[in-house]
């Protein structure tokens, strides 16, 4: 029996019990299959995975219909019989099939030409060994580990490794150089040394990537526990000022008269890591890596002072559509909640210092809103300075002004804001049309609000409008 023979790496039982009818399906068709890929490296790693691929030498789509069956409860298989590769979901497993075989590229495209081949073919076509590692599910040798590339090896050793010549694997599907980034990045290994010379060598193929699937790594690589890996190995790979040349622009200290700023692309890594320490949130983390991303444009060498980067958080601001459009990016909320961060990133820490008033406090909560928690994140997360003391006194004053915000949203409700009276009021109460007046008296009773003229309640709001009005020779309808 298959289920009796024990597997090379661990499982769950209900992957165990999955292996075993794929085993079973493969045996009835006459069709080797092997488990091969990210789950057998990541259950090596003891990482959580969902994702299956199972190779097998014959038609992966009968394959998939056959597991699919024998799995019952009408399970539907999604199949391309273009590409030969079929996909069913099984409680939450998502599990993918495909036929081995074997590639070759042209130069002006990654995508290869492609034919039926053996199980050594389709793992020589694997991008990296830790990725070319197979569990076989045939009779003869159920649950061994096939392992041409000593990928275990390369696991204890924390190395990425291509299992062919490095050059010709980039260069046939340059998409591979982002991920070997990407992996160094997650999982904190090392790319092989050749393989980095050769990924240097080839960055200029990156430009016949689509930037959809640019985009995709380099999010993973924005994801991963120490997002700083990656971003300076993409630097120093020479891909970085190919895919996002406005990063490179900070790169780099400028001494004038004796005196330099800090490098800002080291610091806004230190930064993104800093943040990455306490969320998971793609957007937070976009926000932490283009916070500075203005200073470039607004350097500038003061005599008797020193360096200046005025204006670089509204410049920032105005940059953010323009990166996000070009990495293909969502143009949405998101992209909306990046450029907010960016051009308030410097409002808090303006606010550390005595004697800030509560009308600064409430004009800060009245523009971030519900994102002032992530912004207050960001502020912590910019503070990268050695010196100990230092940090710790910013980060005081920092749980000062989040005391400050507590207290005056409870008293004054101002984060996410509705007028006690709206335009709709204004235009009935006084017979008015939409217009210049209408808007006029609008911005007044919020500027008295934020300014604590008047409290925000429904009674005073309108009592001011009454005397606002008065003074315009406004006179409500009856």
């Amino acid at each position: 029996m298959i289920s009796s023979k024990p597997l090379d790496i661990p499982c769950s039982l209900q992957e165990r019990k999955v292996l075993e009818k794929i085993a079973l399906a493969a045996h009835e068709l006459g069709v080797p299959a092997y488990l091969i890929g990210g789950f057998v490296r990541d259950k090596l790693l003891g990482r959580k995975t969902k994702d299956m691929d199972i190779v097998c030498v014959g038609d992966g789509i009968a394959l998939a219909h056959k597991v699919a069956e024998s799995l019952g409860n009408n399970i539907p298989v999604s199949f391309f019989k273009t590409y030969g590769t079929a996909q069913v979901k099984w409680n939450e497993l998502e599990i993918e099939f495909v036929g081995a075989r074997k590639e070759s590229y042209r130069q002006e495209s990654r995508n290869p030409e492609v034919s039926a081949g053996s199980l050594q073919d389709d793992q020589n076509r694997r991008d990296f060994t830790i990725n070319a590692m197979a569990i076989s599910l045939k009779d003869m040798d159920y649950g061994s580990l096939l392992d041409p590339f000593d990928g275990i090896g390369d696991l204890d050793r924390k190395i990425i490794r291509t299992p062919l010549e490095p050059a010709q694997t980039f260069s046939d599907d340059p998409l591979r150089m982002m991920r070997a980034i990407r992996f160094a990045s997650q999982l904190q290994f090392t790319i092989e040394a050749t393989a980095f010379t050769a990924i240097r060598e080839n960055a200029e193929r990156i430009r016949i990537i689509s930037q959809e699937r640019i985009t995709d790594e380099f999010n993973k690589i924005m994801l991963s526990p120490k997002p700083s890996v990656g971003l300076d190995l993409l630097y120093k790979a020479g891909l970085l000022k190919i895919i996002f040349p406005q990063m490179i622009d900070m790169v780099g200290v400028e001494m004038y008269e004796g005196k330099g700023h800090k490098d800002n692309f080291y610091h806004t890594l230190q930064v993104v890591d800093n943040i990455a320490e306490n969320t998971r949130d793609l957007w937070l983390r976009w926000a932490a890596l283009l916070h500075d991303i203005g200073k470039p444009a607004t350097k500038k060498f003061e005599p008797g002072h020193g360096w200046t980067f005025h204006g670089h958080d509204a410049v920032g601001g105005k940059m953010v559509q323009r990166i996000f459009t070009r990495m293909k990016l969502p143009l949405s909320d998101k992209m909306k909640l990046v450029k907010k961060l960016v051009e308030l990133h410097l409002r808090p820490i303006s606010l550390t210092k005595e004697n800030i008033t509560d009308s600064a406090i409430r004009r800060l909560l009245f523009d971030a809103g519900d994102d002032i928690e992530g912004l207050m994140m960001l502020c912590e997360a910019d503070i990268t300075s050695k010196n100990k003391a230092k940090v710790k006194r910013y980060l005081e004053n920092f749980e000062l002004v989040r005391k400050r915000l507590k207290e005056v949203e409870e008293s004054d409700r101002i984060r996410n804001w509705q007028p006690p009276v709206t335009g709709e009021m204004i235009m009935d109460t006084f017979g008015l049309k939409p217009g210049r007046i209408v808007g006029e008296l609008k911005s007044a009773i919020r500027e008295a609000i934020l300014d604590g003229e008047i409290p925000n309640t429904y009674e005073a709001a309108y009592a001011f409008l009454l005397e606002k009005a008065g003074a315009l020779n406004l006179t409500p309808v009856k």
